[in-house]
């Protein structure tokens, strides 16, 4: 394995993915002066055409994924990058074409979906003993501060938008991997308060025309006290994650809340939720996992 982008998401995949059993990352590379213990690469070229590497992890700013993402699956590398794919629509349809004639594992690095209190939504979702889902609701807020101008992530050619592609992408995934497609979408977004030339707030509803099927999301980054919540209702109770285990510790404690059976009057009361509490964050592990397996 062969890590391009070595800065905090870099050195966690190295960790997580050295833990396998039966692989090894040999060889990292990042445009800024770095330390590690084993070979450093010059370019990132140098990964990419390193015959001895099967597998990319690409853990660079957002506008770099798309041309490193397309250029290591023609050298014929499983490809795991970061999140967003890349910028616009047209260009994750350039990167489809590109894996379909590669023919390689190409994953994106959404680990919120590996979180276990996330695994424990959907098997209760899949299982139907809810019934099916009626609508979901996510908020995803944090704040940042003066420091925070200076980072690529408030640039948009760099990042290609503000908050909705930093956390609110995570919570449209969470979306996706629990309700599933949506094929209309109304959406707000504005700077109130940072006068970045990116968004600091976004509010979105997705709707499956089809179905009915709606969600609602709030992403931003004037939430003073950071914020994760998720709802989903359904059919015959509901699933409520607040709290998400980070290495901030800053989101409060991961507890999910499992109610059934109130579908009709009267309303849940607090005796009938059963709340689970998650101490740990095994979702990096979880993720690497998953696409070492999708390659072996």
């Amino acid at each position: 394995v062969g890590i391009i982008g070595y800065g905090k998401m870099g050195k966690i995949r190295h960790s997580v993915t050295d833990s396998i059993k039966g692989v090894q990352v040999i060889s990292v590379y990042d445009s800024a002066n770095i330390e590690a213990d084993i070979e450093i690469a010059k370019t990132s070229d140098q990964i990419i055409n390193n015959s001895k590497i099967d597998a990319i992890f690409i853990c660079t700013p957002n506008y770099l994924n798309k041309p490193l993402t397309i250029q290591s699956l023609k050298a014929g590398k499983h490809v795991f990058c970061e999140k967003p794919p890349a910028f616009t629509a047209k260009d994750v349809d350039e990167i489809q074409v590109v894996e379909k004639e590669a023919n390689k594992v190409l994953m994106y690095g959404f680990n919120h979906r590996h979180h276990d209190s996330i695994k424990k939504m959907k098997k209760l979702i899949d299982e139907r003993e809810f019934g099916k889902v009626l609508w979901m609701r996510g908020r995803y807020g944090k704040s940042v501060d003066e420091k925070y101008y200076d980072n690529w992530r408030a640039k948009r050619k760099y990042a290609g938008g503000g908050i909705l592609m930093d956390q609110g992408i995570h919570m449209i995934d969470l979306f996706l991997h629990l309700g599933g497609d949506f094929d209309t979408v109304h959406a707000s977004v504005s700077n109130l308060y940072w006068n970045l030339n990116v968004e600091d707030n976004v509010f979105a509803t997705l709707e499956n025309s089809e179905t009915g099927l709606a969600a609602s999301l709030h992403s931003t980054m004037t939430q003073w006290r950071h914020l994760f919540s998720l709802e989903v209702f359904l059919e015959k109770g509901y699933l409520i994650l607040n709290g998400l285990k980070t290495s901030s510790n800053s989101y409060g404690n991961e507890i999910l809340t499992i109610t059934k059976n109130r579908s009709i009057a009267p309303a849940a009361t607090w005796e009938d939720e059963e709340d689970i509490t998650y101490h740990t964050d095994e979702s990096w592990q979880s993720e690497a996992d998953e696409f070492i397996s999708s390659i072996k």
